[in-house]
């Protein structure tokens, strides 16, 4: 074990918890044959085998499952250490680890760059991703603040709302609605809708509006990425329900209209997030309340409230 490195650690507790070598390689940004390398090295240095394989999935020994809380063990303590450091230091140097929803991306990094200039010694580490990862990374302890779209159920976390993050209905600026006051919700029965993924916290929002008024979504395409519906709306391929923030760049003259439909804009806001009883950082105490109490004025700034 005295010819373990960290870095192997590291990508044992990553493939453990993702249960592939390829998953493993896309979370720490390495090939797959590297992860592979790395696993066949840290198990001839442990001795005994660490995972058995079945089917594509692959499942800790006994060894395996040992080492695993071995290494969480040590990576706790680690954080402890480097809140610790970080406190001594106060804000001269440190690291935010932040998971945002994908719609946050739109004002997150204009938040954040005031924050890094006003502390220049800070480095950022900035997830985005879709409402189901965010619950997965908080399951998980894996960063210090989470901002989702939604307060996560059956979870014990402490939630603060700081913005909100109303939900609009866009379409081409060529559709027959664009222009048109007070659409009834049913206009919308059977139009063909473009949608984030299943596991989007701005699907699962639409989708409850609609089922509670009996229309039916008519999905047409399933795209992972705000900007791919953007351009898809543009194309006249159907209409979709967006944050009005990911609108804030588009301007009058745009290809895009935001519809006048009844029900809509669905009142959301973005929350900051952390496990109750977690320690917070120096780092991510100020951040917590420079969102609270800066954030608004930054981004009225900026234009985009």
């Amino acid at each position: 074990m005295k010819q373990v490195t960290f870095h192997q650690l590291k990508v044992f507790e990553v493939t453990a918890r993702r249960g592939s070598f390829t998953r493993a390689a896309e979370e720490l940004f390495l090939t797959q044959p590297t992860v592979s390398i790395q696993m066949k090295q840290l198990t001839k240095a442990v001795g005994l085998p660490l995972f058995e394989q079945v089917g594509k999935r692959l499942y800790l020994t006994e060894a395996g499952r040992a080492l695993l809380s071995t290494c969480q063990d040590i990576f706790e303590r680690l954080d402890q250490f480097e809140m610790t450091v970080s406190d001594l230091q106060g804000l001269q140097q440190g690291q935010l680890r932040l998971s945002v929803v994908t719609t946050a991306k739109y004002v997150i990094p204009r938040l954040l760059g005031p924050f890094c200039q006003q502390y220049p010694g800070i480095d950022v580490a900035l997830i985005v991703t879709n409402h189901e990862n965010i619950l997965e990374r908080l399951k998980e302890n894996l960063d210090d603040l989470y901002i989702p779209s939604q307060v996560p159920e059956m979870m014990d976390v402490f939630s603060q709302p700081f913005l909100e993050n109303p939900l609009v209905v866009i379409a081409s600026r060529h559709h027959p609605l664009a222009g048109t006051g007070d659409i009834p919700l049913e206009r919308l029965n059977n139009e063909s809708f473009i949608m984030r993924e299943p596991g989007s916290g701005t699907r699962q929002a639409v989708e409850q509006l609609f089922d509670a008024h009996n229309i039916s979504i008519r999905v047409r395409l399933e795209l992972g990425s705000n900007e791919a519906i953007k351009q898809a709306v543009a194309g006249g391929l159907g209409i979709s329900v967006l944050s009005r923030h990911c609108m804030a760049l588009e301007g009058q003259t745009g290809q895009i209209a935001i519809l006048n439909v009844e029900g809509f804009p669905i009142p959301r806001h973005w929350h900051i997030v952390h496990p109750k009883g977690k320690h917070l950082s120096v780092v991510a105490q100020t951040f917590f309340k420079y969102l609270q109490t800066e954030g608004k004025r930054v981004l009225q700034e900026t234009a985009l409230l």
